[in-house]
This record gives structure tokens, sequence and C-alpha cells, in this order.
């Protein structure tokens, strides 16, 4: 089997049609139909079936399945190694993010980055989703919470503070009535969040308004007049016409943790962005040595 056939099998089954997979991979329709044939070919037999569901795999797909995924991770290791051991301090580093944390929180650090060194080019991925670090979705990831996945080097960076944010008028209005006020949370899907959970016990006869796991559109939700939010420090306190809001009950605090590949421990852009993110971010007693 060649990698170039099996990355492509890998595709379809990932995207769950041929079209999907091309459009994945920057190839034609037909060029994922000739690779496919290719490996049915060789493993004489067809590796997929295709039903009202879409595809699916038969028991020969299920056996090239198993020998593909060791392929790709061998392939993916020996790019990890290869980018790991770069000495030139030039290429793209892939950063992982939420929105608010690359604009308000790490764009110092960046620029900083791009000043010292100016053939690196930073790419930020800003979302919640949780990249897969060992795919090289990302070679660098800030995230909420600490890392799971194996063989990753991870430590927690910084303590980011919130805080209830609305604009003056609202800021009336919530003392004088505020069952009258909206509430503005992070989406559904994210209801674990602690500040969700505060706005809701101190706010019980308040209604949701508005949702999203956009910080920044939440902020521009409370500029609006829609209602008030918890936001990130940072971030609030930024927004011109917004004011933080007094409260009794001192506001969850959270963690920042970052991550990355072992196998890119020695990958300069990567250290020099670290060592500068420790200067101006780290909390003094998260430092790295």
């Amino acid at each position: 089997m060649e990698w170039s056939d099996v990355r492509i099998f890998l595709a379809v089954i990932r995207k769950g049609s041929f079209g999907e997979a091309a459009r994945s991979l920057g190839v034609s329709h037909p060029t994922v139909g000739r690779r496919i044939k290719a490996l049915e070919d060789e493993a004489q037999q067809p590796l997929f079936r295709r039903t009202r569901e879409g595809l699916v795999l038969t028991d020969a797909g299920d056996t090239v399945l198993n020998l593909a995924e060791s392929m790709e991770n061998s392939a993916l290791a020996l790019e990890r190694r290869l980018a790991g051991n770069h000495q030139r301090l030039e290429g793209i580093l892939r950063i992982s993010c939420a929105e608010w944390f690359a604009g308000y929180v790490l764009s110092p650090v960046l620029v900083e980055l791009t000043r010292r060194h100016p053939a690196v080019v930073p790419e930020v991925i800003a979302s919640y989703r949780l990249l897969n670090l060992s795919r090289r979705d990302a070679d660098v990831a800030f995230r909420l919470v600490p890392f799971t996945e194996p063989d990753i080097v991870q430590r927690r960076l910084m303590t980011i503070s919130y805080g209830l944010y609305g604009t003056p008028e609202t800021a009336q209005t919530l003392h004088n009535d505020p069952a009258s006020v909206g509430l503005i949370l992070m989406n559904t899907a994210q209801s674990h969040f602690p500040d969700v959970s505060w706005l809701l016990d101190r706010f019980p006869r308040s209604r949701r308004v508005f949702t999203s796991t956009s910080r920044a559109v939440q902020a521009q939700m409370c500029l609006q007049g829609m209602g008030v939010a918890v936001l990130p420090r940072p971030l609030g306190d930024a927004v011109s016409g917004l004011q933080r809001i007094q409260t009794e009950e001192q506001l969850p605090s959270r963690e920042i943790w970052v991550g990355y590949h072992q196998d890119l421990r020695h990958m300069d852009r990567l250290r020099a962005m670290l060592d500068i993110a420790d200067t101006l971010l780290a909390d003094p007693a998260t430092r790295a040595p």
C-alpha cells in the first residue's frame, strides 16, 4: 500500500463520502475513486458498501482501517520529529485558542514573536474545538481545561479573572429590577462553564436572551443593550461602552493551560513563542524554569 492511497482511504472514512474526502484533501472526485479502486485491487475485495445511510466498511475495509491508522501514526510521528528538529526560526506556527484569548491576551506575544523573528508566521486557529495535537491540527494549544491526550507536554500558564458586564443603562436597570434584564450566555453545549452556572444562580428570575460560543459576540450584544454577560476581564475591560458591574460574590476565575506534543519540544519557533508568553503572561509561580 502507498501512503497517498491510505491517506485518501482515511479521508473517505472520516468525511463519509468520496466528494467530501476530495474537497478536504484538495483533489478531484475521480482521483479519490481511482485511489480507492487501487486499494481494493490490492486487497482483491471491496472495502466499502454503499447503503442508504452512506458508505459502510466491509470486513476487508475494517482490516485495512487498522493498518491504515498504523501507517498514519507513523507518518505523523515522522512529520512531528522533522518539525521538532527544525533549527531555523522560520515557518508557520499553528496556534489553537479561543477567539477572545487570541485577540485580547495572546496578541502582544504574537506581535513580539514576529518582531524578534520576522520569518516566523503565527497562524491562529480561533475556536473552542479541542484540536488533536498528535495529528498536527495545531502545534500548540492554549485552553481552559488540562490536556488528557497521551504524549502532550503541558502546564498551567496563567489565571484569567472574569467579570459581569453591561452598559451603564443596563447596570442601572439591573440594580432596580434584576428580573427585567436579559442574560447573555455561552450556548447550551458549553453549559458546563462555571460562569453560566453562576449567572443562572445569581439571577434566577431573569430570562436567557442570547447564547453564543463567541465571547466577542457576547460583548457586542451587551454593548447593544441586550443584557448582561460574564466575560473574561481582558475582553470586557477593553470594550468601550461596557462597564464591569460590581457583585457581592466573586466570579469564578479560569486557568489557562498550554500544551504541545512532546515530539515538538525542540521546535525553535515554538520555544521562542513560549518564552515570550512566559515573560508577558505567565503567573510567577507557573513560569517555566
